[in-house]
């Protein structure tokens, strides 16, 4: 089996002592892991709320997060000091991005004290580990600055309509969009770009929306993205007749605004990139469903809790808090994440319409951030 479990040693300049003061034990922890499958651990989704004060359809349906559902008591979320110290051990083992995800967020008091910790991280290469965030934006404008301040390198807002009804009927909420456009304004205007907005894009619901969203951002510099509505958790009713492939998305923008495909900006990334004919500015989709992306996927997801998740698809995950309040060495606590990553064979959305077994319940997107 050692030839499935590769690690490659990366040289660090730092001294041992130095990298145990920082929790991940001795040298020999500062290395890439990657999987079966050989992908590298680069990525990490960190949850740090599973509350949020929408209710999208698609993430959590408030026919089932109500008033009386049990969120995660205060003393069950990791501290942000927890938060920081795992997520150097994960950058010891080759993250090189992370985002701040929930629920939402911004709802999570002093979110901007995590963002400062987690700004000062670098890389195996010795770069900044650079450090986003993905909000429904309602509180965004009055935590942009503050956000900037702290290190925050750029932002992606949820906004799945432009008019009132469109956007009230998938938020499940009284939220004006304007709230939400003013958020995304403020974010550009502190310069957390690239600005991205996201679209789930669901058949019959808001499908009719796709040209006057790209309408909307192009010229803004703010890179819109539609997402094929996905089966993740088992509450939000997927059914695949709602799903709006992307080549279907991909036409009603080109048929009123001609697109050109793009590079990828880097290998994994899981938008495929277009831009406007005329360089008004670009648009991406996230094809999970009809186009799945998973031999290129390099994400862990950290949940509000502290369990490591190697799928966003996944049915369960490796419990790092309990030995982390145990007082767990940074070497353990290595060990068990680069253990859980080399024996990771996730591909859901490639075996998704295949007589196979794949999980039946699945972790709903609230828990451990989209």
């Amino acid at each position: 089996m050692d030839n499935k479990f590769k690690t490659i040693p990366i040289a660090s300049a730092a001294a041992p002592q130095a990298a145990a003061a920082q929790g991940c034990g001795s040298q020999g922890d500062r290395r890439i892991v990657t999987d079966i499958m050989q992908r590298p651990l680069r990525d990490l989704r960190i949850s740090v709320t599973d509350r949020c004060n929408l209710r999208c359809t698609y993430c959590m349906p408030r026919a089932v997060f109500d008033e009386n559902h049990p969120f995660l008591p205060r003393t069950e979320l990791l501290s942000f000091e927890e938060i920081e110290r795992l997520a150097r051990l994960f950058v010891h083992l080759g993250v090189q991005k992370i985002r701040l995800t929930g629920g939402e967020p911004l709802l999570r008091r002093g979110i901007e004290r995590l963002v400062e910790s987690l700004a000062k991280l670098n890389t195996l290469d010795d770069k900044p580990v650079e450090i986003a965030l993905t909000t429904n934006a309602v509180l965004l404008s009055q935590k942009a600055q503050s956000l900037k301040d702290a290190g925050l390198a750029r932002v992606t807002a949820s906004l799945d309509g432009l008019t009132e009804e469109t956007f009230r009927r998938m938020s499940d909420s009284n939220v004006p969009v304007k709230t939400v456009l003013d958020g995304i304004e403020a974010a550009l205007r502190v310069g957390l770009v690239p600005v991205k907005a996201n679209m789930v894009v669901k058949r019959g619901v808001n499908d009719h929306e796709i040209t006057p969203m790209a309408g909307h951002f192009r010229n803004s510099g703010v890179v819109l993205r539609f997402i094929e509505f996905m089966d993740v958790g088992s509450t939000n009713g997927w059914r695949m007749d709602d799903v709006v492939p992307a080549r279907e998305i991909l036409q009603q923008v080109n048929s009123t605004y001609p697109i050109v495909q793009v590079d990828p900006n880097y290998t994994g990334e899981v938008a495929e990139r277009w831009r406007y004919a005329d360089g008004s500015g670009e648009v991406g989709v996230i094809a999970s469903v009809t186009q799945a992306f998973c031999h290129e996927c390099t994400r862990a997801r950290l949940s509000t809790d502290g369990k490591l998740y190697t799928c966003l698809f996944a049915g369960s995950g490796v419990d790092l808090r309990g030995p982390l309040r145990a007082s767990a060495t940074g070497e353990v606590l290595s060990a068990m994440i680069g253990g859980a990553w080399k024996l990771r064979f996730d591909r859901y959305s490639q075996l998704r319409h295949a007589a196979t077994d794949i999980p039946k319940e699945k972790i709903e997107m609230s828990y451990i951030g989209g």
